[in-house]
């Protein structure tokens, strides 16, 4: 059996949220309806941690989460990301400058028909896998952090945040007080575990992105794993649950925002928030880092 999640609760800057919220990039494949169906019964099961983009669709996500969500709940958290934008043939291109993070935040604002943002998160473009900044976009951490901070002493965001950072840049960035850190993480590719350490040191919510894999750069598929299914089916949960589980419990810092288009993966994802794995399923998911594909 599993056992009950002590902490379902976890800390986003100075919020209290479920730990586990909506990631909402998946819906700009989902019919509108389907959408919109999608985000209210993720309110309804008490996600309150929402996370979008404004060059997620382009466009077409945060216009979704207006329709069905707006006017927002007090409790609701709406993070969003800047530091990418897509361009007419739908590439993805990096946006690095301090005034187009502004133009993005600004962007994020107007279609949310918003006044606030609860955080944003720098997504740099330092590294693979995804967009890589070249020329005039490499530009440095500290004049975009002071870019982000203006918006925030202006009131227009609650939180920095910071998305795909080394540990080196996590620490320079410090001082301008962040968040929440957002890296590619999960059972099997754990190449981030000392930010994570940092961020759990420090405060700071660590929100991994591609939670259970991804084909996006051939990252592999936590749900196909063997041990995972094997526990997962001991335990009468999915493997997608038991692998979602697995990173709540690896570290008190974790918040998960996975998506999903389907009302029952969505009610499984957010049942998560008051799962644990026993002992045995622990250590032998702890045992999988470096695990080859």
């Amino acid at each position: 059996m599993t056992t009950k999640h002590a902490y379902a609760y976890g800390k986003l800057g100075d919020h209290d949220v479920l730990r586990v919220g909506f990631g909402a990039m998946q819906l700009e494949h989902a019919g509108p309806a389907d959408a919109v169906r999608v985000l209210r019964r993720a309110v309804e099961l008490g996600v309150d941690h929402l996370d979008t983009a404004q060059f997620y669709g382009p466009g077409t996500v945060n216009d979704l989460i207006r329709t069905a969500l707006h006017p927002y709940a007090g409790t609701l958290r709406i993070v969003t990301k800047v530091g990418a934008v897509t361009h007419p043939a739908e590439r993805l291109a990096a946006a690095q400058k301090p005034a187009e993070l502004r133009a993005s935040v600004e962007a994020n604002l107007r279609a949310l028909d918003t006044d606030h943002l609860a955080v944003v998160n720098l997504r740099r473009a330092d590294m693979p896998p995804g967009i890589t900044a070249t020329g005039d976009q490499v530009v440095d951490l500290d004049s975009q952090l002071a870019e982000l901070i203006a918006l925030r002493d202006e009131g227009k965001i609650g939180g920095i945040g910071l998305s795909h950072v080394s540990l080196a840049q996590l620490r320079q960035a410090l001082p301008a007080g962040i968040a929440c850190v957002q890296n590619l993480y999960n059972v099997l590719t754990r190449d981030h575990e000392d930010v994570l350490t940092e961020c759990a040191e420090q405060g700071i919510a660590w929100v991994p992105y591609f939670p259970l894999g991804s084909a996006f750069d051939r990252i592999p598929s936590v749900t196909d794993n063997p041990v995972v299914i094997a526990h997962a089916r001991r335990l009468g949960i999915t493997a997608a649950q038991a692998g979602l589980a697995w990173l709540l419990g690896h570290s008190p810092a974790t918040l998960l925002i996975p998506g999903t288009r389907d009302l029952a993966h969505l009610t499984d994802n957010v049942a998560v928030a008051r799962i644990g794995l026993d002992h045995e399923a622990m250590t032998a998911i702890d045992a999988l880092a470096g695990t080859p594909a």
